[in-house]
């Protein structure tokens, strides 16, 4: 890695999680479509994986198994969250990503657990204790039950119900943060649910889909008003997934179809809530390859594609790329960015300390082009639960055993660790 002080700009050093990825005990939409659908989920595995997947041998005993694709305990993490913070503070970092899940707060619409709000009090106080500075993400593609029996947010008026969770987390625990998050990956969740399917509501309906986007943006931007009103110092923003478009070659059709592809994906959203977001939160993972006639997706390797190294996951390893997200989206958007996920499946950690070292260079020449980082979270603290591809998918810098849920931090995290003492100390 390039040795610069640019890094030492960057103030937050973490790692992120989901509420529902780690928890485990849950009960919401994602908790009723797993155990609907996990049978055929494993079933389906070899069709889906098989061809492509490069770590398919090792995963298929693993994939093939329903269990695999229904959360249950998922990691432990809502008893064991003390023994995770301290794994925080060994690894030298002083943040931390996680999302409040709406459905423990609300089990019944209007009905509010007490129990479960003291219980994220105890969480935030936990934080605060080890001098970790909490990011707090109110809405990880979860929501209750009786919110989606309602029409969850393929109805505008159900967006006030939405509103109503996050002014009560901003009052009960809005003393404990500064940084909040509404909405992770709306993008994400409007392709998975609405266009490809794959995901629940596994609606393949593009118009409901480019309208519960629609609503999600309302959702955010009331949302910020009224955040600001009772915490006028809260930090609030959005975390958008988005990728490097790369223009294969100069053709006019390229250039058009590339513009495109980064203007719907990367900034559909924030240029719609532009006066609604005090940073952005960037998730990135991979290149789309465009070449004019068809797309090269970052999520599947293809035989034409330059790039032949590919995560266990199949997605294109490409992480100096981020480096053009970032001065893309702070040039078009002109607010500091947090890098609110970033990583790889690795489950032997043969890549994991390169793919850091090349993000790490990445942003250090982003920044010394003028962008303004001010954080950097990996995906993710732990091995977890992966949605509608289950437990088999290993991102974590610690390796949870799924048996014994015993923690073991990976080397590369060791690695990432005494880096980022080195730049702290440097600031």
């Amino acid at each position: 890695m390039k040795k610069s002080n640019d890094l030492k700009s960057i103030k937050y050093w973490g790692a992120s999680t989901a509420a529902h990825q780690v928890e485990g005990g849950n009960h919401n939409q994602w908790s009723v479509w797993e155990l609907e659908n996990a049978t055929e989920l494993a079933k389906g595995a070899p069709d889906k994986y098989a061809h492509w997947l490069p770590s398919w041998d090792e995963i298929k005993s693993e994939a093939t198994k329903p269990e695999n694709y229904v959360s249950g305990i998922a990691v432990d993490h809502y008893n064991c969250y003390e023994e995770d913070f301290d794994l925080l503070t060994s690894l030298n970092m002083n943040a931390f990503r996680f999302s409040i899940e709406w459905s423990r707060i609300e089990p019944e619409e209007g009905k509010w657990d007490e129990s479960e709000i003291e219980h994220y009090r105890k969480y935030l106080k936990a934080l605060k204790k080890r001098k970790i500075e909490p990011f707090v993400t109110l809405w990880h593609w979860t929501m209750p039950t009786w919110f989606v029996e309602m029409g969850g947010f393929e109805k505008r008026s159900n967006v006030k119900l939405f509103i109503r969770f996050a002014e009560k987390i901003t009052q009960e625990l809005g003393e404990y943060f500064t940084y909040l998050t509404v909405f992770n990956e709306p993008n994400v969740y409007m392709s998975n649910g609405y266009i490809t399917g794959q995901w629940p509501p596994a609606k393949r309906n593009r118009p409901l889909g480019i309208l519960v986007y629609q609503n999600l943006i309302n959702a955010h931007k009331r949302s910020y008003k009224l955040i600001k009103r009772i915490k006028p110092n809260l930090l609030v923003g959005t975390a958008n997934q988005a990728a490097y478009v790369d223009e294969k070659n100069n053709k006019m059709a390229t250039k058009v179809g590339a513009w495109g592809q980064r203007t719907f994906w990367n900034h559909w959203f924030l240029d719609r809530t532009k006066r609604y977001n005090d940073f952005i939160g960037l998730n990135y993972y991979f290149t789309d390859h465009w070449d004019g006639t068809r797309w090269e997706g970052g999520v599947k390797p293809r035989p034409n594609n330059e790039n032949k190294r590919v995560s266990d996951y199949g997605w294109q390893m490409l992480p100096a790329n981020i480096q053009f997200v970032i001065e893309g989206l702070y040039e078009r958007h002109g607010v500091p960015i947090l890098i609110t996920e970033n990583g790889v499946a690795d489950k032997d950690d043969k890549y994991r300390k390169w793919w850091l070292e090349e993000t790490l260079e990445a942003m250090n020449k982003a920044i010394d082009n003028g962008a303004d980082v001010k954080g950097y979270f990996h995906w993710s603290l732990l091995d977890n639960f992966e949605w509608a591809d289950g437990f088999w998918p290993r991102f974590g810098l610690v390796e949870v055993d799924r048996k014994t849920l015993t923690r073991t931090v990976r080397p590369s995290a060791k690695w990432f660790a005494k880096q980022i003492e080195t730049i702290r100390k440097n600031v």
